[in-house]
């Protein structure tokens, strides 16, 4: 009988610790490594979004007499009065098809030559809020004002023409 105890084989319960603590060392390594990816590829897609929406902001600047998305109404062509009034005209003059005075329409024809901006009827999602809605405040006209708040994804301030990422991490000064 003592010849068949000694030859089985299996761990011992020091070698099974030994185990468990040399992979809980690894992933104590491992795991902060993929948060940071996690985090860069956020931050990429952040700086990627926000430098295609900038591009199409000033482009629509260049077409329209030196007026940023938001100053004109998008039903009339006169100037916003609120930061509700430019935050949906913002959004209807980057995505529609326009004429030079800010007036849109749904389909392109000889008068309504210029857009959509942006394609697909949306602006895209801000990585950090998971949302794409854009707050305008119209009232500022100081061009170095970047303030966050958590009302939306997108902040634009249309006088100034200065776009942000719209949220109270450091992610709103790019």
């Amino acid at each position: 009988m003592r010849l068949n105890s000694k030859c089985q084989s299996g761990f011992t319960l020091i070698e099974m610790l030994i185990v468990i603590v040399v992979l809980g060392i690894l992933a104590m390594i491992i795991i902060p490594q993929i948060t940071v990816s996690t985090e860069d590829a956020k931050i990429s897609t952040l700086q990627t979004n926000l430098s295609g929406l900038r591009s199409s902001i000033e482009t629509y600047y260049a077409q329209h007499d030196s007026i940023y998305p938001g100053a004109k109404k998008e039903t009339d062509g006169t100037n916003t009065a609120s930061d509700g009034e430019a935050g949906t005209a913002f959004l209807a003059q980057l995505t529609l098809y326009s004429r030079a005075t800010g007036v849109t329409a749904n389909v392109k024809d000889a008068t309504f030559k210029f857009g959509p901006y942006i394609k697909g009827g949306v602006l895209p999602k801000n990585p950090f809020t998971a949302t794409s809605n854009v707050t305008a405040d119209f009232d500022e006209t100081n061009i170095t004002v970047r303030v966050a708040d958590t009302a939306s994804a997108w902040k634009f301030y249309p006088i100034t023409g200065v776009f942000i990422a719209n949220d109270t991490a450091a992610h709103a000064l790019y």
